[in-house]
This record gives C-alpha cells, sequence and structure tokens, in this order.
C-alpha cells in the first residue's frame, strides 16, 4: 500500500487526503493544532474546513511531521504558498530518500518570485524528478462531496508524474500527467490573480462581456508569461489553464473570486481581509507574478490593474477605465 504524507489540514489538503485515501492509500495528515488533529481522528471529519464530510479510516492526523513521514512515497504540501520555506526548512531533514514531494499550492513566492516546485528543490535539496505538482479546477468542497473532476499532476520525470497518478486516481478523481511544471504552476498562480480581478467586476456589477474579456485576455498575459520562461503554449489550453481559469472566475467557492467581489463592493483590503476565512492565494502572490512579469519582460496589465486596487488603494472604477484606455494591439497579443 502507498503511503502518503500530507502537511495542511485547510480544505484543498483535507479533500487531497480524502483523494488518496479513496484511491487505496494510507494517509497521515500533518496539522500544527492538537484540537484539530483530536478531531479528525475521533470523528473522521475536518469540522474547521469541511463540516459534514466523512474522511476515510486509512487517513490518520498527526501534529508530529516526523510520524507523518515515516516511510512516505509522496509529500504533499498544501500550505500557504508565502509559508512554504519557513515550514519545509523545518520539514526537511526528515524526509526520507527518494521521498517525493507534490505541491498543491498556487503561488509565487514573495521576494524572490519563484514557483512552489523552486522553492521545494532550494530548500529540500533534491532534484526535478522528486518535485511534482498537482494543478486544475479543483474546488475542495465539490471535490470533498466526490463530484466528478480532473486535474493535472505534472513532474519532469514522467515515470513519477504517473505514479503520483495512481495514486490519487479514483471514480470521481481523473488525473492527467504532464511534465510541463512551469507551465501548471504558472496557470495556477497567476489563475488566482485574474480570479480577484473578475471578482472585482461582478462586485461592481458589471456583466458577462466584461468578465469573458477579463478572462481570456488575462489567459493571454498567462501565456505570454508561460512562453517567456519556456512553458508548452498547450498547457496553458488545457486544464491547469483555462480549466482552473474557469472554475476560479466563475464559482461562488473560490476564495479570491469572493475575495475581488468584495473589494469591487467597496470593501478596503482589511475588511475583505476579516470577511474571508481562508487563505486568498492571489492576494499576496499578485505582487510576486507582477514581480516575475517584470523580471521577464512581460506585459501583464490585468495582473498590475489588480496590485494598483488590492495594494495601492486605487478605485476599481478608475482602474478599470485605465485598462480601457490602453492603446488598441493585435488580439493574438
Amino acid at each position: 500500500m502507498t503511503r502518503c504524507a500530507v502537511f495542511g489540514t485547510g480544505s484543498w489538503g483535507t479533500a487531497f487526503a480524502m483523494i488518496l485515501a479513496d484511491a487505496g492509500c494510507e494517509v497521515s495528515l500533518w496539522g500544527r493544532r492538537q484540537e484539530l488533529v483530536d478531531v479528525v481522528n475521533t470523528t473522521h471529519e475536518n469540522p474547521d474546513y469541511l463540516p459534514g464530510v466523512r474522511l476515510s479510516d486509512a487517513i490518520t492526523a498527526t501534529t508530529d511531521p516526523a510520524v507523518a513521514l515515516a516511510g512516505a512515497e509522496f509529500a504533499v504540501l498544501a500550505v500557504p504558498s508565502q509559508t512554504l520555506r519557513q515550514n519545509l526548512g523545518a520539514w526537511a531533514p526528515l524526509l526520507e530518500p527518494g521521498t517525493v514531494l507534490v505541491s498543491l499550492m498556487k503561488g509565487i513566492e514573495l521576494g524572490t518570485a519563484k514557483r512552489m516546485s523552486e522553492v521545494i528543490a532550494e530548500v529540500a535539496g533534491v532534484g526535478p524528478e522528486r518535485v511534482a505538482v498537482v494543478s486544475g479546477p479543483n474546488l475542495a468542497r465539490e471535490i470533498a462531496n466526490r463530484q466528478p473532476a480532473a486535474t493535472v499532476v505534472a513532474c519532469s520525470d514522467e515515470v513519477v508524474a504517473k505514479r503520483l497518478q495512481t495514486a490519487c486516481h479514483t471514480p470521481y478523481f481523473r488525473p492527467y500527467t504532464n511534465t510541463d511544471v512551469v507551465g501548471c504552476e504558472l496557470g495556477g498562480a497567476v489563475k488566482n490573480v485574474i480570479g480577484l480581478a473578475v471578482g472585482m467586476a461582478d462586485g461592481m456589477g458589471l456583466g458577462d462581456n466584461t468578465k469573458a474579456t477579463l478572462i481570456t485576455r488575462g489567459l493571454a498575459e498567462t501565456t505570454r508569461l508561460g512562453a517567456a520562461l519556456g512553458a508548452d503554449p498547450y498547457t496553458f489550453a488545457g486544464l491547469a489553464g483555462m480549466g482552473d481559469l474557469v472554475a476560479t472566475c466563475s464559482s461562488p467557492l473560490s476564495r479570491n473570486h469572493t475575495f475581488g467581489t468584495n473589494l469591487g463592493r467597496g470593501m478596503t483590503l482589511a475588511q475583505a481581509v476579516a470577511a474571508t476565512s481562508q487563505t486568498a492565494e492571489g492576494v499576496k502572490s499578485c505582487e510576486s507574478v507582477l514581480d516575475l512579469a517584470r523580471r521577464s519582460g512581460v506585459d501583464m496589465p490585468i495582473v498590475e490593474a489588480v496590485v494598483d486596487v488590492v495594494h495601492n488603494g486605487r478605485p476599481t472604477q478608475e482602474v478599470l477605465a485605465a485598462l480601457m484606455a490602453r492603446s488598441a494591439k493585435p488580439e493574438r497579443r
């Protein structure tokens, strides 16, 4: 039986632990709060993030990272992206030789503009064949309800990607393999920022034409950045690109869309943060995505507009007017 460790008891970490268990794996779920770990072990439920969802008996929770990692073939990382470096620094010495590190995180690190797989490789001191990412239209609550969904599992080593595919393939969860780690990660990170923009449009009461424009031009920005960083452009037409973008920009279950909606309705950043119970990755990552774009010489006006609203305090109406006033270019660009 494949043994897996999942670090993070939020909604997506818990849902992915459920997927692994349903696929026949033995799963150790690491959490930092003893009281939540105890509840998971005694009731087989995570009431804080997935209330009402029965978790498999094959999942055991612990606050001890060494216990979680003992014998683990896969170590799944589902913590907020900006905490990865510090957390993994503490866990890396406990890794067993050959354990594959799997990122569920969709962000770019502030300050370094590094993708999560790059941070993992650097901190854990492992090669690319031991780092994989999972990215796609994976709204945790729907998956926890075992509604059909698909995703991409990416690793530069196709054999490793196929091993992970087998470990998380269930009747309701279909993983596809890919070797384009860069493209899959960029699709997952930038879609959060575009989700904020579409949420703002919703909050302002704007219609479907506006939202469709933001989604498609947001995809164009993502593809430009991907091309500059060596990603396969076809990745952005698939689950890790368009698929994830559509789900994030259209679902009320999307934290980033909800956060953007609150900003569009006139909330301040502090008010929107207070109204959001879980991490909206795009709020911080919009700055690091813009940083990465500028380092790469890529123009990303929608991302820049989101940063202006979220971190520079510009009114949404003013930013929208500035976007619309930009000089016209051929659509392919």
